[in-house]
């Protein structure tokens, strides 16, 4: 019988690379899935598995926001937490080449550039944080003081 070996993604190797410890989880992949129904697949809190999403402001500037999978990104508290006018979602078909992630794949750690990052505030209560480990049907779980450090990160009310 052969050996299954566990796949790496880029986020993983980064986190080990920096000495960052980590959990690694997987979840099925056959048909659309949600966040919310990855937590609860994975047996997690949802407040406790954040969802990456990348915007871009009214100065060309685009912008990282971690925030659990169950809320909303407000567009107005996310535009001041970063100094812009305004930002706006980014289009889907901008992600790839942007940041080298899928829709749905999407990790703060490890994307091309490293963009202005931020999560919101209820991350600084949690022992641990789950975001995606780059790769659909993958994801990490890891501290929020070692992830904001690696990504130089800042904390704001950026939810609906």
């Amino acid at each position: 019988m052969a050996k299954h070996k566990e796949e790496k993604t880029n986020v993983m190797r980064t986190l080990e690379q920096k000495k960052i410890p980590y959990t690694a989880h997987t979840y099925p992949t056959d048909g659309a899935i949600d966040g919310v129904s990855v937590a609860t697949y994975l047996g997690q809190d949802v407040r406790a598995v954040f969802k990456t999403l990348v915007t871009k402001g009214a100065s060309g500037g685009y912008y990282v926001f971690d925030i659990p999978v169950a809320e909303n990104l407000d567009l107005k508290k996310a535009a001041k937490a970063v100094g812009e006018k305004s930002v706006a979602m980014l289009p889907q078909k901008e992600l790839l080449p942007l940041t080298g992630y899928v829709h749905g794949g999407c990790s703060p750690v490890g994307m091309k550039k490293q963009f202005p990052t931020v999560f919101h505030e209820t991350v600084e209560a949690l022992d641990t944080v789950m975001v995606s480990a780059g790769k659909i049907g993958y994801q990490v779980q890891c501290s929020p003081d070692d992830l904001l450090t690696l990504l130089r990160g800042k904390t704001a009310d950026i939810i609906v």
